[in-house]
């Protein structure tokens, strides 16, 4: 399968998927000289999966952030486009409903034909050849003489270290492991949901309102923000004062302050509350430490205590690990290529997103120059305008 590319892209997720569109529209590169490497057939597959896991119905993001080009598309395609039935808003910031979004990603990957792009692979290894890079597949080599890593933090499960001898066991799931079913959960009995952020609220209301018990285990109370960062951080008010420390310490330190980690917006906390109201959920601040299985169910121990919390079914609402995604394959590459790294081991890039020549990254490999919106749909719209300086 050895390929000579202009461009090629590792990750077709969000990031991946709107480079590749930018790339051919506004960039001009001839459809046969980009590809996109994933593992999934269809484009966003892990970010559906995830939503779908929750039961979430609205984006957290705003109508201007999708997949296409023009910031107003999404809007037009629901206003006067084929997504008339299906379009579904929460204002203010107009958010788009899952199943109008994902029909719009759909429409614009048949429209741009993006999914003839992709190759059904990962990335083994990636080296430096006269072209530019040699990325190994499990199929084949693949040269590109522009190479940028989109990767996503998909494959990294947080789990609880009380958690992590129970991986195996179906009585405790993670929320985004492919193989969690949320409709697995109706009517086994009592479901205990350990988070306390808006993937928990959302799996907490979507089974309630099925007839299941929930209760769900957080460190601390609902905390409500709009979005996960403010939006100050989409523009120059924030952003200049980010770019002004040279420091990157400093600027992973501006990042975890700027992000709501475990928050929620105030439509689902709105929603979480009247499940408590009528006694359907139970939220309980604390911090479990230990657990185990049993053929009564799983059983979760709080510190200091020796009555247990008991369930029929355990699901880590707990997120992604936050250390630098790409693992093995990653780590080798910033070794042989003596790539630059912060002390969080996150890259240190150029402006234009730059890590070695020809090589580029976005998404969350992109934080320490694009800040705390990297990770969002709004950051592949900035690392866009970044890489078009170089297309």
């Amino acid at each position: 399968m050895q390929t000579d590319l202009d461009w090629l892209i590792v990750g077709g997720g969000v990031h991946g998927t709107y480079l590749s569109n930018m790339l051919l529209q506004r960039a001009q590169i001839p459809r046969e000289r980009l590809r996109v490497l994933d593992p999934n057939d269809m484009p966003l597959a892990s970010f559906f999966q995830c939503a779908e896991a929750t039961g979430m119905r609205y984006l957290r993001s705003p109508v201007v952030h999708h997949l296409e080009l023009d910031p107003y598309a999404l809007r037009r395609f629901g206003r006067s486009g084929p997504g008339r039935k299906t379009a579904r808003f929460y204002y203010p910031y107009e958010r788009p409903g899952l199943a109008f979004f994902r029909q719009h990603v759909e429409f614009v990957v048949a429209k741009h034909r993006l999914a003839e792009l992709r190759i059904r692979s990962r990335a083994q290894s990636i080296r430096r050849c006269p072209l530019g890079y040699a990325v190994e597949t499990e199929y084949g080599q693949l040269t590109t003489r522009k190479l940028v890593l989109a990767l996503g933090l998909g494959e990294q499960l947080c789990r609880p270290e009380w958690a992590k001898p129970l991986a195996g066991s179906p009585s405790v799931q993670h929320l985004f492991d492919p193989a969690f079913s949320r409709s697995s959960l109706i009517g086994v009995g009592k479901v205990l949901i350990v988070g306390g952020g808006i993937s928990a609220a959302q799996l907490a209301c979507s089974l309630s309102s099925q007839g299941s018990e929930v209760q769900i285990l957080a460190r601390h109370q609902p905390r409500v923000f709009r979005f996960d960062s403010e939006p100050e951080w989409l523009g120059p008010r924030a952003m200049e004062r980010f770019g002004q420390a040279s420091d990157p310490s400093l600027r992973r330190a501006m990042i975890r302050e700027a992000r709501h980690r475990g928050s929620m917006p105030g439509e689902v906390a709105t929603a979480l509350r009247a499940e408590l109201r009528l006694g359907r959920v139970q939220w309980l601040e604390t911090e479990i430490v230990r657990s185990s299985v049993g053929p009564d169910g799983v059983s979760l121990w709080r510190e200091g205590t020796t009555v247990p919390i008991l369930g029929q079914r355990v699901v880590l609402a707990t997120g992604f690990e936050l250390h630098r995604p790409g693992g093995k394959m990653l780590d080798e590459a910033v070794d042989s290529l003596g790539l630059a790294c912060g002390s969080c081991g996150y890259p240190l890039v150029s402006r234009r997103l730059e890590w070695a020549p020809g090589l580029f990254v976005s998404g969350p490999l992109s934080e320490l120059e694009l800040g705390p919106t990297a990770r969002n749909i709004a950051g592949a719209r900035s690392a866009g305008e970044r890489l078009l300086a170089v297309a």
